[in-house]
């Protein structure tokens, strides 16, 4: 703190200092002494003693604006993460069979039909058995291909298994919604799950071995279109040759990356698994 004078800038409140300070040795440090020499300054700086200068005192004050945002901060941010620490994705199994030795895990490809509700109203805003002609929905589990919460609840599920799954706004499509699904912001969902099929992921080696059927490390559309043909067999409800082509043009649209007309290893392993 400095206590100005008339004269001098003094660093501190007391009167020894302000007597030392101006080098005169008839003065003593205590009051008197100052008061006998300087009685004037004495004076002046007793009127004004404790008050900081303007520059200093706005300093003062963006220091103490600076430490109350910063730690408004920090308690706002632990307040966001216990909030999301509480929610979760509750998960109710409705049933389940007794011979179930193959598990749902991440990268697994699934077959499911689920239909999805919001936990405000109970208003449905999607039915898997009334989008693309009635068809199982596939998708790989695990990998961002649906909602977070699909990706949990979903996990270790078997074939012919059914569940009832709870999802938070944070684990489905937050503040934002999806208002062309028609799911306002914040909002809870339910879904309704019945998985038909778990198979080995689009993009795990054993697939890869399994499509490269000619073992040069490469697949041809030849190789991938035997492979969709057997795999949509497995459907209750059989593709056409027109769609099946379309998916074939669409995995080399999004795969084969240097135009080749093969899909390499390289180019294959989403994963990057390290025996390919």
């Amino acid at each position: 703190m400095t206590i100005v004078s008339s004269d001098y800038d003094i660093p501190s409140e007391s009167y020894f200092v302000f007597c030392q300070f101006q080098k005169d040795n008839a003065c003593h440090a205590s009051e008197l002494g100052c008061r006998r020499c300087h009685p004037a300054r004495v004076t002046r700086v007793r009127e004004r003693g404790g008050h900081l200068g303007p520059t200093l005192g706005i300093m003062h004050f963006l220091f103490r604006l600076i430490i109350f945002f910063y730690l408004w901060g920090i308690f706002t941010a632990q307040g966001q993460k216990a909030e999301e620490s509480i929610e979760e994705v509750k998960i109710e199994v409705l049933h389940r069979p007794e011979n179930c030795s193959n598990t749902s895990k991440k990268g697994d490809l699934l077959n499911a039909h689920y239909d999805g509700f919001l936990a405000k109203d109970g208003s449905k805003f999607y039915c898997s058995r009334t989008e693309n002609e009635g068809h199982p929905k596939w998708f790989v589990l695990g990998v961002g291909q649906v909602i977070k919460g699909l990706d949990i609840g979903m996990t270790d599920m078997c074939p012919g298994e059914k569940r009832k799954l709870i999802i938070p706004p944070s684990f489905a499509y937050g503040k934002e919604g999806y208002a062309e699904g028609k799911i306002p912001p914040d909002a809870t969902l339910i879904f309704e799950i019945e998985l038909y099929a778990v198979t080995k992921g689009p993009r795990s080696t054993e697939t890869f071995k399994q499509i490269d059927t000619d073992n040069d490390r490469q697949l041809s559309k030849t190789e991938i279109s035997h492979y969709l043909k057997k795999e949509f067999e497995k459907d209750e409800k059989p593709r056409d040759k027109s769609y099946q082509n379309a998916v074939l043009e669409d995995i080399f649209k999004k795969n084969d990356h240097d135009g080749d007309g093969f899909i390499s290893s390289k180019e294959y392993n989403v994963y990057q698994h390290d025996e390919l």
